[in-house]
């Protein structure tokens, strides 16, 4: 997409601008939940355990967890082996008049300092969990849980579950380094899709106290935020530990924004003679130099012969406002789109995929979705099918009538008998303003459906009354909806009903509501083990995740019981998941006090699967 030409000097003046002021934290992430969501747990949360237990299970992949689509490649990810002597060796290169200098620079006193004994912008107060989430659980195996956990993850509701404990101010394990904890918990963020979230995480750190992984990472965070002006602050830290390009090209980035051309010229040709970059990598960079202050070069962006999309690509890019073919989209993960939804360069238009898929996989929530269409329809250039889609949303939630709102809900679901989950997530709360009325079968369920998508469940409670004048298709469904979602028992659950619901919809989508409602215990346990022997599937904990999880939540870990949902749900397709790992996931989190978002989970998977 191209700025008009008027606006041109102006875009690009107010991006040198932009970049050359300070970089501020921000304050908390949006919260994804509706006010009131979870203030009153159905479970009381399990007791915490006087000790901690001291051993830790080995990290496991899930058997039959699919692998992810490729990751965006950082333009060097290793690490130096061995922290101590690289920082040793280069504190030993400065003299001490040098190191007194380097240390005056931090004017914030000593009690000002963050401790990295407990990293996080979330408390209890703000969503966040308690202080010792993770309990006493190793750093190197949470972080190893973290590394291998492959994301975007299934479910929509385990993503924003999981964001929450990664955001959360929590304990420093007692065997990893403070920095390198912060660094894990960002970099598995930035794969869920949370560029902005992973920034937050980053910056939560002073920059004196970095780690060499955690610079890696502040790399790749402040890319996927098409934020490089965030990386200056850590340029000259970052220098001393890591021989990486895109450090090595921040000498000529940094200069130009803050209006030092001569400086930045001389870098950008060192760099060049050097080869620190080529090609494309090169001409972003230079590019970057071009729009800071007094800058005299012109530079024209051209995707031929690039194969493959990178962190340095997808931010220099996106921060300049240079559009990226879609073809180099497809040689990477959705978590990338995801970073695209928030990049503050592009227009509304061109965000759309970024946003849409950021709604379905947890990173923005329903409210943040349906502002999204109310600016696109403000900025008068929205394509003709969102412009549909707009006028669609807005009669959802003003039409003269109930019917006039459902009619306009339907074309935002597509297909009623299996409604797309995006048109769901979108009309959450115009479904939810809605008072319970006369409607198809199939209808109420997606309106309680898509209530739930956005944890409108005392809302979607309330229709549970018109259960009994519903037949025909959807009817099942609603039931079923229902039966897991609603924040206490409002429909008749016993086995039969529940075979009922396995001959109507079939054995795959059957076993998912047998394992929510076996992990929510609204099944006796004899009931719970008989329905899923009869179809073909055990509740036991028959592999060390399943093992692992349960010891978890046994302790009262909400932080861990979090991850291993992540670890155990991992993949894109629902159809793949295993009806046991959504029984442990329900059934760990309904034990530790956090039914809630079981319950939103197992109706997620009774929409999806």
């Amino acid at each position: 997409m191209r700025w008009p030409r008027a606006n041109a000097k102006w875009a690009l003046g107010s991006f040198a601008l932009a970049l050359t002021l300070p970089v501020v934290a921000q304050q908390a992430p949006e919260s994804l939940l509706p006010p009131g969501f979870g203030d009153a747990p159905e479970a009381p949360p399990a007791p915490r355990p006087a000790q901690p237990a001291s051993g830790a299970p080995v990290a496991v992949r899930p058997p039959g967890a699919a692998p992810s689509a490729p990751m965006v490649q950082p333009l060097n990810p290793a690490v130096p082996p061995d922290l101590s002597l690289v920082q040793n060796a280069a504190e030993d290169a400065l003299t001490p008049e040098e190191i007194a200098a380097q240390k005056a620079k931090y004017d914030l006193p000593e009690t000002a300092r963050r401790s990295l004994d407990r990293i996080g912008p979330l408390t209890p107060q703000t969503r966040g969990f308690e202080p010792d989430a993770f309990g006493g659980e190793s750093g190197k195996y949470l972080a190893a849980l973290m590394k291998q956990t492959h994301a975007p993850i299934v479910s929509r509701w385990a993503s924003i579950l999981l964001r929450r404990a990664l955001m959360t101010a929590v304990d420093t394990p007692r065997d990893i380094d403070g920095a390198d904890w912060a660094a894990e918990r960002a970099w598995l963020l930035l794969r869920m899709g949370e560029a902005d979230n992973a920034r937050l995480m980053v910056q939560s750190v002073d920059a004196d106290r970095y780690s060499p992984r955690l610079y890696a990472v502040a790399m790749e965070t402040y890319l996927a935020a098409a934020d490089p002006a965030g990386l200056c602050p850590l340029s000259a830290g970052a220098l001393r530990f890591s021989k990486a390009p895109g450090w090595d090209m921040t000498r000529a980035i940094c200069p130009a924004l803050s209006g030092d051309q001569g400086t930045a010229s001389g870098a950008l040709n060192q760099a060049q003679r050097k080869g620190v970059v080529r090609g494309i990598d090169y001409r972003l960079a230079e590019k970057v130099v071009g729009t800071g202050f007094n800058a005299r070069r012109s530079v024209k962006i051209e995707w031929d012969g690039v194969d493959r999309l990178t962190a340095w690509r997808f931010g220099l890019a996106t921060a300049l406002n240079v559009e990226i073919p879609d073809t180099l989209y497809g040689t990477v993960g959705p978590h990338v789109r995801a970073w695209e939804a928030r990049a503050p360069a592009l227009s509304a238009v061109k965000r759309r995929p970024g946003v849409e898929i950021a709604a379905r996989l947890g990173v923005l929530s329903s409210a943040a979705l349906v502002g999204f269409y109310g600016q696109l329809g403000t900025d008068g250039d929205a394509p003709a099918d969102a412009a549909d889609r707009i006028e669609s949303l807005r009669t959802a939630f003003s039409g003269a009538t109930v019917g006039d709102r459902i009619g306009a809900m339907h074309s935002m679901w597509g297909e009623n008998g299996k409604p797309d989950y995006l048109g769901l997530i979108a009309t959450a709360r115009a479904a939810a303003a809605l008072p319970v009325a006369q409607a198809d079968a199939q209808d109420a369920a997606n309106l309680v459906g898509s209530m739930l998508t956005a944890g409108y469940d005392r809302n979607a409670a309330r229709w549970a009354r018109a259960l009994g004048q519903l037949d025909g298709a959807g009817a099942s469904q609603f039931w079923a909806l229902l039966a897991v979602g609603a924040p206490s028992v409002s429909v008749e659950i016993n086995s039969s009903r529940v075979s009922g619901y396995v001959g109507d919809v079939g054995a795959d989508k059957g076993r998912m509501l047998i394992a929510a409602l076996a992990g929510l215990s609204r099944l006796s346990a004899s009931d719970a083990a008989t329905l899923a022997q009869d179809n073909g599937f055990a509740l036991g904990a028959n592999s060390r995740w399943a093992r692992a999880i349960g010891a978890a939540a046994q302790r009262g870990e909400k932080g861990t019981v979090a991850l291993l949902a992540a670890v155990g749900m991992q993949g894109s397709d629902w159809s793949r998941l295993p009806a046991g790992h959504l029984y442990h996931v329900v059934a760990a989190l309904h034990r530790v006090g956090l039914d809630p978002e079981a319950r939103m989970i197992a109706a997620e998977a009774i929409s999806r699967a």
